[in-house]
């Protein structure tokens, strides 16, 4: 065999078991995507989130996964957390907001992003977060859910619960979902009519969520709240309106959205802006 077909070979077998990729350079960024194919961690240095004083209607949630964060940058311990309910209620917004009050108030803190669809690498990214032992991170996985026929919920275990490891003394693990118990409903019941022992058909899926140490429900808003969100996004950005035209102009755009929520607030502001010439 010539040198140059020995050459080919030794390339072709690098590119299906490339080698280990290198340690991070945390001190890059204070937030990280998770990518694969290859396997990198992304430097985030400018994270879209909100202020937290913006965020309005939340205030039970917004206080406990505060309280929660901040134990945990400071090495106290702190339980992972799942915030479920309503969509658009600021359920990602408060994650990447409670990461940026920390941050404010001097703690160190990185922010890892994690795709749902990666959670099968979520053992190889684990890896390098427990060897970052000087720092600590806040896993972040945003619309979290699982169908019936779905496997990666067993690979969420690994974050969870670590396996014979345990989960990364430095790592803490938030997720947003639309589900409380991140399967829906109809699946659940469908799975209990259909087996043989129905009490059991589901328990390992359904008790995901129990691995949670806090629930933060998400509920839709009242229209003073949804009102409130606006009026505090037109004070943050200098935005002069009446109260009598954002009242009936907001009230009239939510009608055609069919609801009301922070998204919602949040999209007739920036049509809002755009319509007065205010930057944001």
């Amino acid at each position: 065999m010539t040198e140059d077909a020995l050459t080919r070979i030794a390339e072709a077998l690098e590119r299906l078991a490339p080698p280990p990729q290198r340690s991070p350079d945390f001190g890059a960024a204070d937030a990280f995507l998770w990518q694969v194919a290859p396997d990198r961690l992304a430097p985030v240095p400018n994270v879209a989130r909100v202020d937290l004083s913006l965020l309005v209607g939340i205030n039970r949630a917004r206080d406990t996964l505060l309280d929660n964060t901040r134990q945990f940058a400071r090495g106290l311990p702190a339980n992972n957390a799942l915030l479920w309910g309503a969509r658009g209620m600021g359920k990602s917004s408060l994650v990447k907001a409670a990461h940026a009050a920390v941050l404010a108030a001097g703690l160190p803190l990185k922010l890892v992003e994690l795709a749902r669809d990666d959670l099968p690498s979520v053992g190889r990214l684990l890896a390098h977060l427990r060897a970052a032992h000087s720092h600590r991170f806040v896993l972040f996985c945003d619309d979290l859910s699982f169908s019936h026929d779905d496997q990666h919920y067993k690979s969420l275990k690994a974050v969870l619960d670590g396996g014979i490891e345990g989960r990364p003394e430095n790592v803490l693990f938030y997720a947003t979902s639309n589900r409380r118990h991140l399967m829906p409903r109809d699946m659940i019941e469908n799975e209990r009519s259909t087996a043989i022992s129905p009490s059991e058909a589901v328990e390992e899926k359904v008790s995901l969520s129990d691995r949670f140490g806090l629930w933060l429900g998400f509920h839709p808003c009242d229209q003073d709240d949804y009102l409130a969100m606006i009026r505090g996004y037109c004070d943050s950005y200098g935005l002069a309106i009446s109260e009598e035209r954002l009242r009936a102009e907001a009230i009239e755009w939510q009608a055609t959205r069919g609801g009301r929520s922070g998204r919602v607030a949040w999209q007739f502001f920036t049509d809002l802006a755009g319509r007065e010439g205010v930057r944001i």
